[in-house]
């Protein structure tokens, strides 16, 4: 109750918030762009039906881990030491999650190289995926995101309340845009490359993060914004020609 009064009375509270609400709609985009390719590799009847439910559990896990900051301020204190670097419990959440990431991308970009089936490790009976282990490999990447988005949201304010309305803020937008923009990666495959690539990079941020390298978000972001920019003007360029052609 104390935290809501404060955004009637603080000023501050409100640039508090402002700023936590770009910064966790920011950090949802890569659960959303992970969520989107998972779930276009699934038959059309259950993609929405995916997608809402990795973007509703990525909410209950953000809320839950809310309700414990006394949990999540501990996983941050380290738990032991190898080559000189302390480790705690959030560093090695980020880099398991990230090498699965990159395991993942690795793997999908291989199949969109080579989508026949071979003998090597990527190696896949069917093309597509079962929904359930499409839901519990956005559980997985959801726990990791939500560790890493209220970890950022704790270390910007001690308003929960604050917290609370930035995370659902930031959630209900993962929501909305969610499939706009699966069905536009599924339009333009050459987008289906660049995402992966984009899941990669993230995948080597979160590794880096957990060995203590500090990587700032700001130009991992400001990166995929340009590679974005500049496959969006090939796609104008594509459907131009494509027209002039036809015509």
């Amino acid at each position: 109750m104390e935290g809501l009064m404060a955004l009637t009375s603080e000023p501050a509270a409100w640039i508090a918030l402002a700023t936590l609400v770009v910064m966790e709609v920011v950090l949802g985009i890569d659960n959303l762009i992970f969520i989107s390719i998972l779930s276009n590799k699934l038959p059309e009847g259950q993609r929405i039906k995916a997608r809402r439910i990795g973007i509703g559990l990525a909410l209950v896990l953000r809320l839950m881990l809310l309700a414990s900051i006394a949990w999540i301020v501990q996983l941050t204190q380290p738990v032991f030491s190898a080559f000189d670097h302390p480790f705690s419990w959030r560093d090695m959440i980020l880099i398991a999650g990230g090498l699965f990431l990159v395991w993942k991308a690795t793997k999908e970009i291989h199949h969109t190289i080579d989508p026949r089936p071979n003998d090597d490790m990527f190696a896949t009976k069917a093309v597509g995926m079962t929904f359930t282990a499409a839901i519990s490999q956005i559980i997985l990447l959801d726990l990791v995101f939500s560790i890493d988005s209220i970890i950022t949201a704790v270390g910007m304010t001690d308003n929960v309340a604050i917290m609370v309305i930035a995370v659902v803020t930031a959630v209900s937008v993962m929501l909305f845009a969610a499939t706009p923009l699966a069905d536009f990666i599924g339009r333009n495959p050459s987008i289906v490359m660049l995402a992966l690539s984009f899941l990669m990079l993230i995948g080597t941020t979160l590794i880096a993060e957990g060995f203590g390298a500090h990587v700032p978000k700001g130009y991992v972001y400001a990166a995929m914004a340009f590679s974005a920019l500049v496959e969006t003007l090939n796609i104008v360029a594509r459907r131009r020609q494509a027209k002039a052609s036809a015509a």
